[in-house]
């Protein structure tokens, strides 16, 4: 169902719904960017929708409200583990297509992966999802490549123009909540990217032997590992444990675990001192082929959605659009 309302009927909405929700959206955080006098966009909660930001893409993605940084596990002692409480009430985002396509890739890593993450399902059971249109492509974008610049898969579809909002309302709960407020009913259709400047072509013809390709020579030479690209990433997945012991009681303390990067040095360490990809380009070939090979080959879609956050945060410019556009022609070279 469609309405249009005016932005306080819609925060009144808002405020209604956030007595059983935590809200999060892209806002800005200012002065919080890479130095000191710039502003960065990610996640956090909001209160009304001015607080959203509709104009720009978030430079991280809403992964941190689903999967935390730092997420403990369970508290123990000498003969007791105990999870942490969980907060009772659900949880809204608001999110952007390439994103929602996102969530599906997540999902396969932690529900459908044979074993079901327990910490993951809690959060995800709970979560509903408002759609953001993209009238225009933003800076890095490719997702019209990758099949990510629409979906139908949303609770609610919000634009916002000037001092009216546009709703396409998909769930019963909310549209039970807005058939009070004073809206005019039509027909909304969300706004999706049709074209990006940025084309992304992935051979038909990859295979294993592109492993054998000097094309990763020059990521050893360019990238400082860094691990920036993992972290804004929204289909990235790893997480390292830590056990933490409490300096009052050392038998005391609590299993965390905390995002990590298959970019940065001992990411692959093991028992006995032994690591692997220890060259820089090899770790790029690991993160490039899972992106848009190997995963794929498993689940019939690729794990990168192409929202080209990556590109937006390597301090070095490497662009990983630039380097899957750079594959076919490493795969003439290794035939």
């Amino acid at each position: 169902m469609g309405y249009k309302l005016k932005i306080d009927e819609f925060n009144s909405g808002l405020e209604e719904l956030s007595k059983k929700y935590k809200i999060y959206a892209p806002k800005v955080f200012e002065g919080q960017g890479k130095f000191s006098d710039t502003d960065v966009v990610r996640y956090g909660e909001v209160s009304k929708i001015e607080e959203i930001e509709f104009n720009k893409k978030s430079n991280f993605s809403y992964k941190e409200v689903l999967l935390p940084i730092t997420q403990t596990l369970f508290f123990f002692t000498e003969d007791k583990i105990k999870e942490p409480n969980v907060d009772e009430k659900s949880i809204l985002i608001f999110l952007r297509s390439c994103d929602m396509h996102s969530l599906r890739r997540i999902d396969d890593i932690y529900l459908r992966n044979k074993f079901e993450d327990p910490y993951y399902k809690k959060l995800r059971e709970k979560a509903k999802f408002v759609l953001i249109g993209c009238e225009k492509s933003f800076e890095n974008c490719f997702c019209v490549s990758m099949g990510t610049n629409k979906t139908d898969e949303y609770n609610a579809y919000v634009k916002q123009e000037g001092n009216e909002v546009y709703l396409d309302i998909k769930d019963e709960e909310f549209e039970s909540l807005f058939n009070n407020l004073d809206r005019e009913l039509l027909e909304v259709i969300p706004d999706f990217v049709q074209d990006n400047e940025i084309k992304v072509n992935i051979p038909n013809n990859l295979d294993l032997n592109i492993v054998k390709s000097k094309v990763w020579d020059e990521y050893s030479e360019r990238c400082i590992a860094c691990g920036r690209c993992n972290f804004v990433c929204p289909t990235c997945t790893c997480f390292t444990m830590q056990d933490l012991f409490y300096k009052d009681n050392g038998k005391v303390g609590e299993r965390r675990r905390v995002w990590a990067s298959c970019q940065v040095d001992g990411y692959t360490d093991m028992a006995g001192g032994h690591s692997f990809r220890k060259e820089k380009g090899q770790r790029m070939r690991f993160k490039v082929l899972h992106k848009v090979y190997d995963y794929k080959k498993r689940w019939g879609y690729h794990m990168c959605v192409g929202c080209g956050r990556c590109d937006d945060a390597c301090p070095e410019y490497i662009s990983f659009s630039n380097c899957v556009n750079r594959l076919e022609k490493a795969m003439d070279e290794v035939k």
